[in-house]
């Protein structure tokens, strides 16, 4: 039985080269004509780091923290906006029709595994930066604890070292 493939979930770090897994994701939803669903999780502090924080930084403004998030938010998702309109420019109409932006504060792969269960996702595809064993199993990785915890198939794409022409673009 073929997979059926109607909704993408492309989760995003937007490090240097995370936008090469875009056209793998691009590719597919074009291939399936499925909707692309571009998620980035602004990575939530401990809350003992957190209260650091508000303790030093909030002194003079007590919603300082807050702004830094909502900026951090709206800096990303730009930055999303502008990549998706450069990579889709030779189909617009997968740009309106077929994609949505979500950018959100949590931990990365507990917001991934949400958002797939809400949008109803079929695939999930992500990039990784593939550091070696010792450093894997020091760090742990979202792509890891993704893949161990969904049973929707996951598609890892290895990203390059070095700029590339696919980079997302700073702001």
């Amino acid at each position: 039985m073929a997979l059926k493939i109607k909704k993408i979930l492309y989760a995003t770090d937007l490090s240097l080269n995370s936008a090469y897994a875009f056209r793998f994701a691009a590719d597919l939803a074009k291939n399936h004509k499925a909707e692309i669903i571009l998620l980035h999780v602004v990575e939530k502090l401990p809350p003992s780091q957190e209260a650091l924080v508000k303790y030093y930084i909030e002194d003079k403004d007590p919603r300082h923290y807050e702004k830094l998030i909502v900026d951090s938010i709206a800096r990303a998702k730009k930055r999303i906006e502008v990549f998706r309109n450069r990579e889709l420019l030779e189909h617009p109409e997968v740009i309106s029709e077929h994609t949505h932006i979500e950018v959100i504060e949590g931990y990365p792969a507990i917001e991934i595994l949400e958002k797939v269960k809400q949008y109803e996702c079929d695939v999930i595809v992500m990039g990784t930066h593939g550091k070696g064993f010792l450093s894997h199993s020091l760090l742990g990785s979202v792509a890891e604890r993704v893949m161990r915890r969904t049973d929707k198939p996951v598609t890892i794409v290895p990203l390059p070292e070095g700029k590339t022409d696919l980079s997302i673009p700073e702001f």
